[in-house]
């Protein structure tokens, strides 16, 4: 099937901007924001904000893509979104969550940027790994490829919470909880695990920023490191809705043609006062 001018912007668009997941003080950062992180009682649908912005949880800059969105329910099921809508500056969506436990809800994309020459003209392009072999012409001269795999993702518990939804696939970059992320306490120290293609990510930078950057004059960034084993604890000094970002560069391309993989992982966390 062949896509509109406005799809292919789209996509170009989403692979543009899950190229430069950054950990810069003063860079966008890719979000998912919940209008709730628990539900109870009869209550089941949840409302979800999706950016890319300077100010977190504040769209200023432009809608994150919906493309790549999967709503893993508790016993592996996936849910559907309802009533999607993208923006100039977000894109939101509702989930009816159907049952008790915790859901990920997660934007996953993994794309390619190629720059060539043809003739003395250089040429730029971004797209998926699918597209990539049928787009860019095989005897592109001075090919420089990059290839890019972002996940973001934000996690809500109906009732009583389960870990059901929070396997990792073995794929990127994935955050394990060791403490359960939707029972994170602030001045409570809280355990994770950074994983890369299934295993411990060690020695990674892991950045934590809390909300609300647009009304302070610091960043309030904590830059932490994990240990041998992917882990990494985080000690939330107040209540609020955190961003947890990192990325990682290697040379494990699934593209051939590419020597560099960009890896890049953001959530979003609540954290309860005491």
């Amino acid at each position: 099937m062949k896509l509109s001018t406005a799809s292919l912007s789209r996509k170009v668009l989403a692979f543009a901007v899950a190229a430069a997941l950054p950990l810069a003080a003063h860079a966008d950062r890719l979000w998912l924001l919940p209008s709730a992180t628990e539900l109870s009682g009869n209550d089941s649908w949840v409302t979800v904000d999706a950016a890319v912005s300077d100010n977190l949880f504040f769209a200023d800059h432009a809608p994150l893509r919906l493309d790549g969105l999967t709503i893993t329910a508790p016993d592996g099921s996936a849910v559907k979104e309802q009533n999607a809508v993208t923006g100039r500056y977000r894109s939101v969506f509702d989930a009816q969550l159907p049952k008790d436990g915790t859901y990920r809800i997660s934007v996953q994309n993994r794309g390619v940027f190629a720059s060539y020459k043809v003739g003395d003209e250089r040429k730029r392009w971004r797209g998926s790994v699918d597209a990539f072999a049928k787009e860019v012409p095989a005897d592109a001269q001075d090919l420089q490829v990059t290839e890019n795999d972002m996940r973001v993702e934000t996690f809500v518990t109906r009732g009583k919470a389960d870990t059901g939804a929070l396997k990792p696939t073995g794929h990127g970059l994935e955050l394990v909880a060791l403490s359960h992320p939707n029972d994170l306490v602030a001045g409570t120290p809280a355990g994770f695990r950074l994983m890369l293609d299934g295993k411990p990510a060690a020695n990674v930078k892991v950045s934590v920023v809390p909300g609300g950057t647009r009304y302070r004059d610091n960043l309030d960034e904590v830059t932490l490191v994990t240990d041998a084993g992917g882990k990494f604890d985080v000690r939330f000094p107040a209540p609020g809705a955190y961003w947890v970002g990192a990325q990682v560069r290697d040379d494990r391309t699934s593209v051939k043609q590419a020597k560099e993989r960009r890896v890049s992982y953001a959530a979003t966390f609540e954290v309860l006062p005491q």
